[in-house]
């Protein structure tokens, strides 16, 4: 019976809901240390025919050269709302807990953000030890930018646009998510159509090209990689991707 249930079994409606924003909006794709990258992209965003609201999905740092010079640039920008990504969360669990936490964070690209603070690391700390090369980076970084890294939001909605580092459990509200959905993703997210007309905006994962479509919109081009940082501009004429 449970096979002819599952043979008979009706497929999912198709998404049909129209993407509502509230306000201009300018969503931006990971960063990952491509200081210069960013600085292009908001002077074309500044060049917009409106006023826009920006929005950051997260992974500022690692990988790239520029993760202090990010940092500084977003602090200074209190009209850019800026999320949380895995990768903000990784160097947080380096700075609370260096040997359970610091190998894996440097393996992904902590050595980068390390060298932009002017730290010296390796994977397994070296001679100095992990903790001590956490007291150096701490130090370096200073305790505003590492209470900005904690104070990032998991989520900003407007309309029926959710934005989050990676999409979360396409099962669960918003008000329901876990956090490791949303800074890690969630198998489903991708291959589970949507059903409740809420649009998702999402990074983390690296797409050739940007996309927006079925209720999701990929932002992430791999910036540190390819040399290529998206936003996608909404609510401000038809909407449409810009990159630097």
């Amino acid at each position: 019976m449970r096979f002819f249930s599952r043979l008979f079994q009706r497929p999912p409606p198709p998404f049909t809901a129209a993407l509502d924003v509230t306000e201009p909006v300018a969503l931006i794709g990971d960063i990952h240390g491509c200081d210069m990258l960013l600085n292009r992209l908001l002077d074309k965003l500044a060049a917009a025919r409106g006023p826009l609201r920006i929005i950051c999905v997260g992974d500022y740092i690692d990988r790239g050269d520029g993760s202090a010079a990010v940092i500084d640039t977003l602090m200074q920008r209190p009209d850019i709302h800026c999320l949380k990504g895995n990768h903000e969360a990784m160097c947080l669990g380096f700075l609370d807990d260096p040997e359970k936490c610091g190998s894996r964070w440097l393996r992904y690209g902590g050595l980068q953000t390390l060298a932009s603070y002017g730290v010296a690391g390796s994977v397994q700390g070296g001679e100095r030890g992990l903790e001590r090369v956490r007291d150096d980076l701490a130090l370096a970084m200073g305790d505003v930018r590492i209470d900005w890294l904690r104070d990032l939001a998991l989520t900003w909605q407007t309309g029926n646009l959710l934005v989050t580092h990676a999409g979360g459990n396409p099962a669960q509200a918003v008000d329901n998510q876990r956090s490791r959905d949303l800074l890690w993703g969630h198998p489903d997210f991708m291959t589970t159509p949507r059903t409740d007309g809420q649009w998702v905006a999402f990074g983390h994962v690296i797409q050739d090209e940007p996309v927006m479509a079925e209720g999701r919109i990929a932002l992430d081009t791999g910036a540190y990689a390819t040399g290529v940082l998206t936003a996608a501009v909404l609510g401000d004429g038809p909407p449409r991707f810009v990159t630097a």
